[in-house]
């Protein structure tokens, strides 16, 4: 009997882990058949890193000297955490694994808009080597990305701790981009701060909807904005 009991919680095991194995499947087949394509993918995601919340979680992990320009004396505000090409479901990541040199021109290149060495370096690994581009063709895009997004004067400066309605973030981007749809727009949040606002773009960089970056986005009432460092 006990015998019997074994085998039968054995098989109904065998049987979980089958059909967990079957939704894995369906769920990768689901997000995209292009999965990890160069050059096939349907919009791009900019995210926009609100600097001072960075630098706090880097001071309270222990990590504030590896922060290196970004949390020292420079005022920054928002800096761009990346470009990142998109599915409507899901996203490609490290399309070239052999992609293991960055030209060191490009990224001083890019250091006013993403003050950090490494994280150029892994955004090009991560991210750009899916958008089908050079590496110079990609950070290129970057820039004119960035340059297509208006930041709300209000945030230029931020000299006090603000507490503000995500939705609120949201309507002030909207207001000074022409052609900004709540859809197309979304923020992030760690516990009690702001981390990101993630804007989506065509592939042509023009403002479009994006309901899966939406559902992904910060659901607390309010948020706080630590002010800019050094300013």
């Amino acid at each position: 009997m006990f015998r019997t009991i074994r085998i039968s919680r054995i098989i109904s095991r065998l049987l979980i882990s089958l059909v967990l194995m079957v939704v894995a499947a369906g769920m990768a087949f689901a997000q995209d058949r292009r999965q990890n394509t160069p050059g096939e993918f349907d919009f791009y995601v900019l995210s926009l890193s609100w600097s001072p919340s960075f630098c706090e979680q880097a001071s309270e992990r222990g990590n504030g000297g590896r922060s290196g320009a970004q949390c020292g004396g420079r005022p920054f505000s928002f800096v761009v955490h990346g470009l990142w090409p998109q599915y409507e479901r899901g996203f490609p990541e490290y399309c070239q694994r052999s992609a293991e040199w960055l030209d060191r021109n490009i990224m001083t290149s890019m250091l006013d808009l993403m003050p950090a060495p490494g994280l150029i370096f892994n955004e090009w690994k991560k991210h750009g080597t899916c958008s089908g581009l050079g590496a110079r063709a990609y950070f290129e895009t970057i820039r004119k990305a960035r340059a297509a997004v208006k930041i709300p004067e209000e945030f230029l400066q931020l000299s006090e701790p603000k507490s503000i309605a995500p939705d609120e973030l949201e309507a002030a981007f909207i207001k000074v981009n022409p052609g900004m749809s709540s859809s197309a727009v979304s923020v992030t949040c760690d516990s009690r701060r702001l981390s990101e606002v993630r804007i989506c773009l065509s592939k042509d960089l023009q403002f479009r909807s994006c309901e899966e970056i939406d559902r992904r986005a910060c659901r607390r009432d309010q948020v706080l904005m630590p002010p800019i460092r050094g300013g």
